[in-house]
């Protein structure tokens, strides 16, 4: 079998210059987080099938990449089924890690536990712009606080963070969970079909109203029910305030609670209040967001630019209990953190207050004590916080500057065996 100098479909090599800017965004996101009182943890990679396969992850869970067992557990002639062949995974995502982190170890962290948590997943999905089978995901979960500070605290540490690497003109679209079920009841649909209709929703922005009316009425449901679903988006759209809108309809009959509205109007105006120029922060009735263990609040980041939806979340207050049998109220916001790379580099984003960085080129057939001059010389700038790097001359030394220049070096030194060209 031939070798391949091609990474696997849907993974991909790192460039110098990309991974710069990679380890840049990763201490800004560090640093950020880290005023805000985020802790960062790690967990492995590999998780167990049962905990990846628990019905909690929506649609990622048709994407795991799974792990055959090993060794002497590896029977082949006698498995009957995948069970007997797969027991681990590798990850699609850091909350289920995250989950059974905290339930191993809750006894010894402290309570509210703010977590960061950044590292790769792995999903089987379709390879597209912006989107491959291996990706970094870069996490933040407040776990233990059951009230809308936790969704405060989430939403402006990540907007503070988007602010620093320089974006603005986003958008923090929120809905809650309990809403969209809501406006589900009021309109008689059965409890059983949420999630389908949910899914039809979800599509509202690329097929309108006429299409989610007609593909929920293709699905088999009353058109009574359509229909009132529908005016419910209208009267919410031509109204002063949607959420009021909203409330007037829904908790009269008894569908809804006024403590939900009034929570998610604390979230939003405590957000506003900061004043913050770079987003902003807008009810969306139709966010759905696809991961089934979401209990309450749910947002995402929306960034023009990019067409699409660079990172969300929200409230999973039942996923604890799944592991220990007594519910945690938890909280999440990820940064899709390959699609703000991608703007990034798309945009020229240069990295600021970096170090000078220059290059020595040697040519080859220096003596040894001109060399030992030039490598003492190199780490005295290095000391000074100078990057420089000691290199051999290539022979076309234009194009060796040309790829240094790629990677930051703007500064070159020659130095020649012939002491009278240095």
């Amino acid at each position: 079998m031939a070798l391949s100098k091609k990474p696997v479909t849907g993974m991909k090599d790192i460039m110098p210059a990309e991974m710069q800017l990679r380890d840049y965004v990763i201490g800004v996101i560090k640093e950020t987080y880290g005023k805000f009182g985020f802790t960062s943890i790690e967990t492995p990679c590999v998780e167990n099938i049962a905990n990846l396969s628990s019905r909690q992850g929506g649609e990622n869970e048709k994407l795991i990449f799974k792990i055959l067992k090993r060794g002497e557990k590896l029977d082949l002639a006698s498995a009957q089924g995948e069970e007997d062949l797969v027991d681990g995974g590798l990850r699609y995502d850091l909350t289920v890690p995250l989950v059974r982190y905290y339930s191993n170890h809750a006894n010894e962290l402290p309570s509210p536990f703010k977590a960061l948590q950044m590292g790769n997943v792995w999903r089987a999905d379709h390879p597209q712009k912006g989107r491959y089978r291996q990706f970094m995901q870069c996490d933040i979960d407040i776990l233990g606080e059951p009230s809308n500070l936790a969704e405060i605290e989430l939403i402006l540490a990540t907007t503070t963070t988007l602010g620093k690497l320089g974006f603005k003109g986003f958008q923090i679209r929120i809905n809650e969970r309990r809403i969209l079920k809501a406006m589900a009841a009021y309109c008689g649909f059965p409890e059983e079909a949420y999630d389908q209709i949910f899914i039809t929703l979800d599509k509202m922005d690329k097929i309108g109203p006429e299409g989610v009316s007609s593909e929920l009425e293709k699905g088999g449901f009353a058109k009574d029910s359509v229909e009132k679903y529908l005016e419910l988006f209208k009267g919410m759209a031509d109204a002063e305030d949607g959420l009021v809108f909203l409330a007037d309809r829904l908790e009269g009959q008894g569908v809804l609670e006024s403590e939900t509205v009034q929570s998610l109007k604390e979230i939003i105006a405590s957000v506003q209040a900061t004043k913050a120029s770079e987003f902003e922060i807008v009810f969306d009735p139709t966010l759905v967001r696809g991961m089934s263990y979401y209990t309450g609040t749910i947002f995402e980041i929306a960034m023009p630019e990019f067409g699409a939806s660079c990172g969300g979340g929200g409230r999973y207050d039942k996923m604890v209990g799944r592991f220990t049998g007594k519910d945690v109220p938890a909280c999440g916001f990820s940064i899709g953190f390959e699609r703000i790379i991608l703007i990034m580099m798309e945009n020229g984003f240069r990295i600021p207050e970096e170090n000078r960085k220059v290059a020595y080129l040697i040519e080859k057939g220096i003596a040894v004590d001109g060399l030992c001059k030039i490598i003492a010389q190199a780490q005295e700038e290095r000391q000074d916080g100078t990057q420089v790097l000691v290199a051999r001359m290539n022979k076309n030394k234009k194009f060796q500057k040309e790829q240094l220049n790629k990677e930051g070096y703007m500064e070159f030194r020659e130095f020649y065996k012939n002491p009278l060209k240095n």
